[in-house]
């Protein structure tokens, strides 16, 4: 049996950024309460998609901010260089995946959090859904 894809598409708020990714589904989702996701959520936690970086397609202006995460990654964060949107994540550990916010897909009930990951950094009023697994920092590389 052949894995099917489909395209799933997505984009920043201005609509200047869009991008296709041929794959079936996320590698995996976690919704994330580190402190650089909690700035780039403006106070909430982000929901983070993982997809193999090959199989996504990107038109538009993107600016790339290099920092080092909780994690010791280095990591390039994305950004709508017209309007700001925050859209991508990438790991140099893991160049082969990337991350997509989940609010950029078109349609993110294609991303269902898997688990909560750097709920230590979380704010006392943070909510999490106790049906996911709840992890206190990082989370193994989700596989590929």
């Amino acid at each position: 049996m052949t894995e099917r894809t489909v395209a799933i598409t997505g984009g920043c708020l201005c609509g200047a950024v869009r991008f296709a990714i041929e794959a079936e589904a996320p590698i995996g989702v976690r919704q994330c309460w580190c402190r650089v996701c909690q700035r780039l959520g403006a106070g909430s936690g982000t929901v983070n998609a993982i997809f193999a970086s090959e199989a996504v397609t990107v038109s538009g202006p993107l600016t790339d901010y290099v920092s080092t995460a909780d994690s010791g990654s280095v990591m390039h964060r994305r950004f709508c260089a017209r309007c700001g949107t925050p859209v991508f994540s990438e790991a140099e550990p893991r160049p082969h995946q990337i991350v997509v916010r989940a609010g950029t897909l078109d349609d993110p009930e294609l991303a269902p959090p898997g688990a909560v990951i750097w709920t230590k950094s979380a704010p006392s009023w943070a909510c999490f859904d106790p049906s996911l697994p709840l992890i206190e920092g990082q989370a193994p590389p989700a596989a590929s």
